[in-house]
């Protein structure tokens, strides 16, 4: 059997069990992009019992903001995160969902109040958990987002 092996991380974060194709939109939330400083393991599509496939994401250095877990838990409302300290995993949790994001993401339908300019309507969305899925509902028009990846801001 052959066997990846990852190389330990000496101080970051682990963000497990996103669904299988997510990482690449878990990177974006946490601002890595070509050319950044950090230093990053990513393994796509790997068995798991649990999930069928799933994506792991570690990032050497970074200790992530609740705002970026709450992106994250959005598009990856099973994954779990471990911080590391020399090493070892001092804390270990599953993300948690918010009842309600503001200017996290935007409204799909352009003749939303949030959409216009001259108005001072900032983006609320109640967000909604069905069978795995995440929705988030915008608070002023109801549009319902299930994509929710294509309206982070």
């Amino acid at each position: 059997m052959n066997v990846l092996t990852i190389s330990k991380i000496r101080d970051g974060t682990v963000i497990d069990h996103i669904p299988s194709g997510k990482a690449l939109e878990v990177l974006k939330i946490l601002g890595i992009k070509r050319g950044s400083r950090e230093r990053v393991s990513m393994a796509m599509n790997v068995e798991s019992q649990k999930m069928g496939r799933k994506d792991i994401v570690k990032v050497e250095g970074k200790f992530i903001s609740e705002e970026e877990l709450n992106r994250i838990s959005l598009i990856a409302p099973e994954a779990t995160i471990n911080i590391i300290e020399n090493f070892e995993i001092k804390r270990k949790f599953r993300v948690s969902i918010p009842e309600s994001v503001e200017k996290l993401l935007r409204c799909p339908n352009m003749s939303c109040i949030s959409n216009d300019n001259k108005e001072p309507a900032t983006p609320i969305f109640r967000i909604e958990k069905t069978d795995n899925q995440v929705v988030a509902v915008c608070v002023y028009c109801g549009k319902k987002v299930y994509e929710i990846e294509e309206y982070l801001v």
